[in-house]
């Protein structure tokens, strides 16, 4: 079966540290874990029962092994391109006592000296796109101008074969070597989605508004713009409507990846009810219902990707909930 959802971009290691350790301190503990934005989507989506394929690159490493077996044990194909003279990327991350995470750095000071900042655009034409319904693409890796064109050569081969392009903003300033140049790349990149996805903080950063409606006019290509915001709730701004849930409320031990939990959630959905079905309020009601409970028990456990829950667990959380 051909796998109807196409996810482009890092996957990388997220080192954890343990709450109140950091990189500085004389003894620091820490936790690895598998991770990268489109890498969480695309195995959430695979956990959800949708099939999924993720494009990538990685070194020519132990970690790069390590990182494809994991996302393959959760039903991703892969399709990564191997750079023999660059390592895999490795995050450090430092999380507070309520579980909030901080994005400190990499195990190598220089961001571009990492092999996903290398993925060619030479790699994309070997990518089969017959039968992808969505492609789903962040905006990190328009900080290096190689894996940017590969970016752009995806889009233009999805749309060509009629596939929905959705782009999460994930806004990570330590990834960009001149931050200055982000803004005006990102809301160029945000102009060509069909679906855009960003969290409340990134929409004032870049966009000086927390309205998704607002943001569905400034980018009126995009036929539905979803909004995060972490315990507050989410909403869908489409062109007829805004539709605005809360959150699940749950104890949460980590939330790293719960935005992309979240949006794996949508996708699953919408494979299931078609892209239509943003067009039906009651529709979107339960998707976004769906994918709430899909990133609130994300957060329950650490790591982004081990976290994610089994269409059972969500149908089972949900009965629990009050409507």
């Amino acid at each position: 079966m051909r796998e109807p959802v196409l996810c482009l971009g890092e996957c990388l290691v997220d080192r954890l540290f343990e709450v109140g350790d950091s990189p500085q301190d004389p003894s620091p503990t820490w936790t690895d874990y598998p991770g990268g934005a489109p890498a969480n989507v695309a195995t959430a989506i695979a956990k959800l029962g949708t099939p999924t394929r993720l494009i990538s690159a990685l070194g020519q490493d132990d970690l790069g092994d390590w990182l494809i077996h994991t996302v393959e044990q959760q039903g991703v194909q892969c399709q990564v391109q191997r750079v023999a003279n660059l390592p895999t990327r490795t995050v450090l991350v430092q999380r507070d006592h309520t579980g909030d995470r901080q994005f400190i750095g990499f195990s190598a000071p220089n961001p571009t000296a990492f092999a996903d900042a290398h993925l060619t655009p030479e790699w994309i034409d070997t990518v089969d796109m017959t039968g992808v319904a969505y492609l789903v693409m962040g905006t990190l890796g328009l900080a290096y101008p190689t894996t940017a064109r590969a970016m752009e050569r995806a889009r233009d081969k999805a749309q060509q074969a009629g596939a929905k392009l959705v782009i999460d903003l994930n806004w990570r300033p330590v990834f960009w070597p001149d931050v200055d140049l982000a803004p005006t790349k990102i809301r160029d990149w945000l102009a060509t989605a069909d679906l855009i996805k960003l969290s409340r903080e990134e929409a004032l950063w870049l966009l000086n508004t927390d309205s998704a409606a607002d943001i569905g006019q400034q980018f009126p290509h995009a036929q539905a713009v979803l909004l995060t915001d972490g315990g507050q709730g989410s909403t869908c701004a489409t062109q007829h409507y805004s539709l605005a849930l809360p959150a699940f409320g749950v104890d949460s031990q980590d939330t790293t990846g719960a935005g992309d939990a979240f949006l794996a959630g949508i996708i699953h959905q919408l494979c299931q009810r078609g892209w239509d079905s943003l067009e039906q309020r009651d529709a979107v009601q339960e998707m976004l219902r769906y994918a709430s409970a899909v990133g609130a028990l994300t957060t329950l456990k650490p790591g982004a990707i081990a976290a994610q829950p089994s269409p059972q667990a969500v149908e089972q959380f949900l009965a629990t909930q009050p409507r």
